[in-house]
């Protein structure tokens, strides 16, 4: 399915419906894009996709980015906006603390991960974030961090787990419609770019977290 088959005019009357959708929260509701493929159009690595998208526009609410550092790289992340920096003393204690751990790994929307420390990492946090849908990403101390973190705040996991489907937020209530049509449209272009066949695609919807999904009809 291509924008030859989604037009952004059906993508625009879709989040604008399935923004009406139930009644209104105390709070605002994630906007999430669903894309099921066809799993006979399917390879067995496309089971296993994780693709990281970086939208045009941040969701509006608070995405936190946690760094794992030591050194002088995690007194720049200290004086960056990361939501919390990670040691090798506080890796240390979570190796034999599995409950906290856990509970860093709920709180952490983003793991970025000095590149040195990423096998001690790997081996404590890999398996509390990786049943979440999250993996630890490598970076160098070269990085600009604060650039980077702000990248991060607009990025999205693509990944297709137990179903051939694709789930993924692409904003909240707080955003626009321009902002969530350009969000979902990006997503769907990383989409189409990764199984090159539109016909490996079936079908598209978008919804509210608690809402009822909203086919994107095609063209």
């Amino acid at each position: 399915m291509s924008q030859q088959l989604v037009e952004v005019g059906r993508l625009r009357e879709a989040i604008e419906r399935a923004l009406k959708e139930g009644p209104k929260r105390r709070f605002k509701e994630s906007v999430e894009l669903i894309v099921v493929l066809k799993r006979s159009e399917l390879k067995p690595e496309d089971m296993r996709m994780r693709e990281t998208v970086f939208l045009p526009h941040p969701p509006k609410k608070d995405v936190r980015i946690c760094i794992v550092a030591e050194g002088d790289f995690a007194v720049q992340a200290r004086n960056s906006k990361a939501y919390m920096v990670i040691d090798r003393s506080v890796l240390d204690e979570l190796s034999s603390n599995r409950r906290k751990a856990r509970k860093i790994a709920r709180a952490c929307d983003w793991t970025l991960v000095q590149r040195e420390l990423m096998g001690v990492a790997g081996r404590v946090l890999g398996p509390v974030l990786g049943p979440r849908g999250k993996v630890p990403v490598p970076i160098v101390p070269s990085t600009q961090l604060e650039s980077l973190i702000e990248s991060y705040r607009r990025a999205v996991l693509l990944r297709v787990k137990d179903q051939p489907q694709v789930q993924v937020r692409i904003g909240t209530e707080g955003n626009s419609i321009d902002e969530l049509v350009e969000n979902a449209s990006a997503v769907l272009q990383a989409i189409e770019n990764k199984f090159k066949e539109s016909r490996a695609i079936e079908a598209v919807y978008v919804k509210k977290t608690m809402g009822r999904p909203i086919e994107i009809k095609p063209a």
